[in-house]
């Protein structure tokens, strides 16, 4: 199988082995002339970081760098993007990297021509229409990481630092315009992060693939999604230099952004203040979290699992696909609950309060109460 081709959907992506090298063709179709790299403080002085600023460079278009950018980027992190950007006289943002980097570049190129506050434009009714939506610069993101699939996505993820709430902040011009999916820069990634990563989009997946909402179309880019995952990322967590391997995972990265379309659940619900609160790895804590969220949503979900089970290999019905999930887990050296992590009891009440405020509650199949909610987060404990 030929790995390599140019899409359309949900926005024009080059996808393969060495299409780094179209960078600065990215950035003239785009009409920048003076952008912005933006990504995270670990991947900064990486060779595949640097390879990408000598592109820029050698075409005419600078090497500016911004990467003050948190796991978990916050408005802290923003303002200074946003500071770095205007004194420059940025014309666009290249978003570089797994999903901090990539959120926090959109939004850089989302806020740095706004005169309100970021919290105005929370993903809420119909706040996006607040925006001056001419006054967003042009995105080109660059996934580094096969995870949160927000290369493909219309928001970002934002922690607020005062209050350690997470916040989805949305608008339809923050998709970018050109994805450049390179599946060589996921070479030499750790195997934390190879896991983490792969079973966030997996997480995407699931809670699209049982949310109650009408979608076909997600529907069914859901499932694909799960058996690419399945089948590719022990692969690329055994042998980081699997190329085919991480074809198919930026792929599944890719599909569950969209198929997220459809809702999440429970899963972003508990792991989105989690990840506030105790600064842990988003889709590591998403894979702790699924077996008792699989639990929690039973008495949905358990009549469509012989159809995704039939699709994916497995058998055994719900059992069998909760087994699945705990197997794959272990394998990857995902830890066995939240206590591992080092999350503790004694803030239940705040995350209780934190998961029922989150975007994500509305697209559970179960409904989410103080009480039940509270319950799940003591089962992943």
């Amino acid at each position: 199988m030929n790995l390599y081709g140019n899409w359309g959907y949900p926005t024009p992506i080059k996808f393969g082995a060495g299409r780094i090298s179209e960078l600065a063709e990215a950035c003239k179709a785009t009409g920048m002339k003076n952008p912005l790299l933006v990504t995270d403080k670990g991947l900064a002085n990486l060779p595949i970081t640097q390879n990408a600023l000598d592109i820029m460079h050698a075409a005419g278009l600078g090497r500016a760098m911004f990467s003050e950018v948190d796991p978990n980027p916050n408005e802290k992190n923003l303002e200074a993007g946003v500071a770095v950007y205007n004194a420059g006289n940025h014309d666009g943002v290249i978003a570089f990297g797994g999903g901090s980097g990539l959120d926090l570049g959109k939004m850089v190129a989302f806020m740095a021509g706004q005169t309100r506050p970021l919290w105005d434009f929370e993903d809420v009714d119909d706040w996006w229409t607040r925006a001056d939506a001419d006054k967003i610069a042009p995105i080109i993101a660059v996934p580094t990481t096969a995870g949160t699939g927000s290369e493909v996505g219309r928001a970002s993820v934002i922690t607020n630092s005062v209050t350690h709430v997470k916040k989805i902040i949305f608008h339809p011009k923050v998709l970018p315009a050109i994805v450049i999916a390179d599946p060589e820069l996921g070479i030499g990634m750790p195997n934390f992060i190879t896991a983490g990563t792969g079973m966030d989009a997996f997480a995407h997946c699931l809670e699209a693939y049982c949310s109650p909402h009408y979608h076909p179309m997600s529907q069914g880019i859901a499932v694909e999604g799960m058996r690419l995952v399945k089948e590719y990322l022990p692969r690329a967590y055994n042998d980081g230099t699997d190329i085919e391997a991480r074809a198919h995972l930026l792929s599944a990265a890719a599909m569950g952004a969209t198929a997220f379309q459809k809702g999440l659940g429970a899963v972003h619900a508990l792991s989105h203040p989690i990840g506030a609160v105790y600064n842990t790895h988003h889709g590591t804590t998403n894979a702790v979290v699924i077996p008792p969220v699989l639990d929690f949503n039973r008495s949905y979900i358990e009549p469509r699992m012989d159809a995704l089970n039939g699709y994916l290999g497995l058998t055994g019905g719900f059992d069998g696909f909760r087994a699945y999930v705990v197997e794959l887990n272990a394998s990857l050296n995902i830890p066995k609950n939240l206590t591992e992590m080092g999350v503790g009891a004694d803030r239940l009440d705040d995350l209780t309060a934190m998961a029922l405020q989150d975007s994500s509650v509305g697209g559970n199949p179960v409904a989410m109460t103080a009480e039940n909610t509270k319950a799940l987060f003591e089962a992943c404990l």
